[in-house]
């Protein structure tokens, strides 16, 4: 009887789940990871020689230049850049116009967006196809423009001729605008209703709402104006306004001696890219967010 019972019971009880193989990777998939591997090594190995060659002393790099391994490591270049160069005063000016930038940009370029998403006046449509006519223009087009408007305004060799003109750009209205208008009008009339004007609705409604694009907004501006050169060429002489970059082209163009200098160049370009590249890893995942919903439940 017991034994008929442990039976049955056996064969009441579920099988137990069989343990999971992994299947192995189909030939297609393991083709496709190896050739996304390849790429990936192809965009990569080039930031590797700069972040080896910056830490190689000067004939190393010159007989040595594709050595991912520094022999002997040297912190020469650093020392080099920061003693006989103007590096640390080009990165203050870097920082400053670039915090400026950044900020009247998010500022400007969302009335404008908000503007032309929201306000009704004749002409809107226009202004629009204007700015998005702008963005198809290459910026070398407008370098003699600007000359000419900076030095007419007397502001050339100075932070404010290096700063105003690029205080707004129509990327970044045209970004503001297709986010705004993503924001149901709902939200607006019921501010509207408890006695919230136009630029209250703006500032204090609607503006936390686009937290998405304006995170978008800070990175594009903060890449763009850091990394800036034509513009900062055309709007100043003077060596002590300097920004990273032209400062970083005068010794790729050998202002402190005679030689190579790979690794004075590439640990410029290293510290450079610094900023920019924290920045971008900060906020990866909300960069590409500016299509979904701004209403949350």
């Amino acid at each position: 009887m017991t034994a008929t019972t442990t039976s049955a019971r056996s064969a009441a009880a579920p099988p137990s789940a069989p343990t999971q193989r992994r299947r192995a990777p189909r030939p297609g998939r393991a083709f496709l990871y190896v050739l996304l591997l390849a790429i990936a090594a192809v965009y990569l190995f080039p930031f590797l020689i700069q972040l080896a060659s910056a830490f190689k002393t000067e004939s190393d790099a010159a007989n040595n230049a594709l050595s991912l391994v520094p022999h002997p490591f040297s912190l020469a270049a650093f020392e080099q850049l920061f003693t006989r160069s103007d590096f640390p005063l080009w990165t203050m000016n870097s920082v400053i116009i670039t915090l400026c930038v950044t900020a009247g940009r998010v500022f400007f370029n969302s009335m404008a967006g908000y503007a032309l998403a929201r306000l009704r006046f004749r002409g809107r449509g226009a202004v629009f196809a204007a700015i998005v006519a702008v963005m198809a223009v290459p910026g070398v087009v407008l370098l003699i423009p600007k000359f000419l408007v900076v030095n007419q305004l007397g502001i050339y060799d100075s932070y404010a001729g290096m700063i105003l003109p690029l205080l707004a750009d129509a990327a970044g209205v045209f970004i503001m605008k297709n986010f705004f208008e993503s924001i149901p009008r709902s939200v607006e009339e019921a501010a509207r209703i408890d006695g919230a004007g136009t630029f209250r609705i703006y500032w204090s409604v609607v503006l936390p709402m686009a937290r998405p694009a304006i995170v978008t907004l800070v990175i594009l501006s903060f890449q763009g104006s850091w990394n800036e050169l034509a513009h900062f060429v055309v709007s100043r002489s003077d060596p002590d306004l300097n920004t990273l970059t032209t400062g970083v082209a005068a010794l790729a163009a050998g202002s402190l001696g005679q030689g190579t200098q790979y690794p004075l160049k590439l640990a410029a370009a290293l510290l450079m890219t610094i900023p920019v590249a924290v920045l971008f890893f900060v906020f990866q995942r909300q960069i590409m967010a500016t299509a979904e919903g701004a209403v949350k439940e």
